[in-house]
């Protein structure tokens, strides 16, 4: 059962080095498709921001540190490194799923859906954006209905719904117009290519769920 499974810090250092390795392998596509549309710089900049948490990972002892303090270090360092508007908004990720807990070591699987839920919610605040506006929040949002429907009772079944969702919201983002952002300079133009910040968020936000998915397997 998904409220018998218990996750600590090492498992949010694990989900952060793997989503670290995602962007090194994926740092040139997502920078081709940020180079379609935008500033051509999505991949590069997040690049930095991840190696820059590799470094905090690589110096810090976790033997004794809470799931808060270490995701609030993340998201700042990724707000301080990372530029454009990735920065704040993966930043904001971090930092609002720290913000639900207070010093707890270990949580549950409904704690970690409620904090997701709460990072969404983040970015959709700070970067004020809808689904329909061409950016991550396409990706971001059908992934957040399927948790607050199921968060209590967590399934590799409903990971599986929420990865796919997110998945179909990066897809949903080719034909759109954008309304927020660079691309929205390019109107029309900016019809048949996919938004590279809801390719991203959707790629790493499934890392956080193949690692949860392995340990309610």
């Amino acid at each position: 059962m998904a409220n018998e499974v218990m996750l600590n810090t090492n498992f949010f250092v694990d989900v952060i080095e793997d989503m670290g390795k995602l962007t090194e392998e994926n740092r040139n596509y997502w920078t081709k498709l940020d180079s379609d549309i935008g500033d051509g710089d999505h991949g590069i900049n997040l690049s930095i921001g991840f190696r820059a948490v590799k470094e905090y990972i690589d110096e810090t002892d976790f033997s004794d540190m809470d799931i808060k303090s270490f995701l609030k270090k993340v998201g700042m360092t990724l707000l301080g490194k990372v530029g454009g508007a990735s920065g704040p908004l993966y930043g904001t990720i971090f930092i609002k799923m720290a913000s639900t807990l207070s010093d707890e070591k270990e949580i549950t699987c409904e704690q970690l859906a409620e904090m997701l839920i709460n990072g969404i919610d983040g970015v959709k605040t700070r970067g004020k954006a809808e689904v329909g506006d061409k950016t991550m929040v396409d990706a971001l949002e059908p992934g957040m209905k399927v948790l607050e429907e199921k968060k209590s009772t967590l399934t590799v079944k409903d990971l599986d719904e929420f990865v796919e969702k997110m998945k179909k919201g990066a897809e949903s983002t080719i034909p759109m117009v954008a309304k927020k952002g660079r691309a929205m300079r390019l109107g029309e133009r900016a019809v048949g290519y996919k938004d590279p910040g809801a390719e991203s968020s959707y790629m790493l936000f499934k890392v956080i769920a193949d690692h949860l998915s392995r340990k309610l397997n």
